[in-house]
């Protein structure tokens, strides 16, 4: 039999002293760290403001569903039927663009269109109810929002059977919003 040419190395089997030294030291290691971390970084209110993606970034578009809409529905609620979300005015904060319409049991009532900022307040009313149409489409490119509209030419056409159709947008300028028609087809 041949005899190890290495010494027995039972001094090498842990131990809790070797544990404990071993906590010990990781511990000393990691308060240390946190000691020389470096200083916090600051930035003006200004620079903040006016950094690209900055402020648009941290705060998101305002919730369609959490708005009070300036709508009166008799026996029913408000329903968001659609909404888009963009910077409408170039100030770094989105904007939500919101179709509310009253809910029915039967029909479909006429649509609102209504532009909302943080925190979920209506400032600008795109599409009044009382002109009696309905949006099909809402969508927001760049400054522009865009939406068709399902109207009715008379009085006499039934209010389930809309018989004009118009794709509109409307632009911010000059601190409103300006509406123009950019087809108009009739016979839906």
């Amino acid at each position: 039999m041949q005899t190890p040419a290495l010494p027995d190395l039972a001094h090498t089997r842990p131990r809790a002293v070797h544990w404990l030294a071993t906590a010990a030291a990781t511990a000393a290691v990691v308060a240390l760290a946190g000691l020389l971390q470096p200083a916090a970084a600051t930035a003006s209110k200004a620079a903040v403001q006016n950094a690209p993606g900055g402020p648009a970034a941290a705060r998101p578009a305002p919730g369609a569903a959490a708005a009070t809409y300036p709508l009166k529905c008799r026996g029913g609620k408000p329903a968001v039927v659609k909404h888009a979300s963009g910077d409408l005015d170039g100030d770094h904060h989105p904007e939500t663009v919101a179709v509310v319409r009253c809910e029915s049991g039967f029909g479909t009532p006429p649509s609102g269109i209504y532009v909302l900022t943080a925190p979920h307040r209506v400032v600008a009313t795109l599409l009044d109810p009382a002109e009696q149409q309905n949006a099909t489409d809402l969508a927001i490119t760049g400054d522009t929002v865009t939406a068709t509209l399902l109207g009715y030419s008379s009085e006499t056409v039934a209010r389930c059977c809309p018989d004009t159709k118009q794709k509109i947008k409307w632009q911010w300028r000059n601190g409103k919003f300006t509406r123009s028609a950019t087809t108009d087809a009739r016979g839906v």
